[in-house]
């Protein structure tokens, strides 16, 4: 059984991590996988963040009016972000957790600072007829081993150069089926035990409650300033998991030496 205050945690997280989303759109799978792999470890904080994520970006993927256009235009980097998140999980199973929470906190920093200090991402032009299943296999294979599609799906979609409305709602298209895919892979291999899913599902609560209250926030905040704080929030938790990680495995290290 999950202790009070391991509720409490994931209670506070998707809180935090849906009113991210309410905001800008984005982001709730960043801050929970952040957060929980922070304090509950990588593989529990995947399986957790899974049903919030669907079911938020279900709700994003639908609203908009351009369900068609998204589905057409991003076909073929979904479908092999699809089968890149499949084939990862199974690597998934046999890693150590303290690498693979590294390359969570890499890929997080990474995310951060493009958004920080990049001004604009060149669109790939007349490149995206074959770079968009490039990027979908490579962003498929790290949310296969991390949780996370954020790198570079997310600054890809962003540098194509959609329309606001659009880019959001082909983000929650992509992001649903990334989801799928990871759902499909880790219950292939066993890493969705029936305790830790009714737990991802009674997260909704709290998901959705930060994301209605995130709505709200954004009509009073202008959303250039909550981006800043938000990205530079994430880069320090980012740098935390990667040091976490680190000391993590020269522990474990120093310990196999001495015994």
């Amino acid at each position: 059984m999950w202790s009070p205050e391991t509720l409490i945690i994931i209670t506070v997280t998707f809180i935090l991590a849906g009113t991210v989303k309410g905001v800008i759109g984005l982001g709730l799978p960043s801050v929970s996988l952040a957060l929980l792999t922070a304090t509950l470890g990588l593989k529990d904080a995947m399986t957790i963040m899974l049903i919030p994520t669907f079911c938020t970006n279900i709700m994003q993927g639908i609203v908009g009016g351009h369900f068609k256009f998204v589905t057409k235009k991003f076909a073929t980097l979904m479908i092999a972000a699809f089968f890149g998140t499949w084939f990862a999980a199974g690597i998934l199973v046999k890693s150590e957790a303290a690498l693979l929470s590294g390359l969570l906190g890499l890929s997080i920093c990474s995310y951060a600072s493009v958004s920080l200090f990049t001004p604009q991402i060149p669109p790939p032009g007349k490149h995206e007829a074959w770079l968009s299943p490039v990027v979908g296999v490579f962003s498929g294979f790290l949310t296969g081993l991390t949780g996370s599609f954020i790198m570079p799906g997310v600054i890809y979609l962003q540098a194509v150069g959609l329309q606001r409305d659009v880019l959001i709602q082909a983000m929650g298209v992509v992001f649903t089926l990334a989801t799928i895919g990871l759902a499909v892979a880790l219950g292939g291999h066993g890493l969705l035990p029936r305790e830790t899913v009714m737990l991802s599902t009674a997260a909704l609560v709290p998901a959705f409650a930060g994301m209605w209250l995130g709505q709200k926030i954004r009509k009073r905040i202008p959303e250039p300033q909550f981006r800043r704080v938000f990205f530079i929030g994430l880069l320090i938790l980012g740098l935390y998991i990667i040091l976490r990680a680190v000391l993590r495995e020269e522990v474990r290290f120093f310990f196999e030496q001495l015994f």
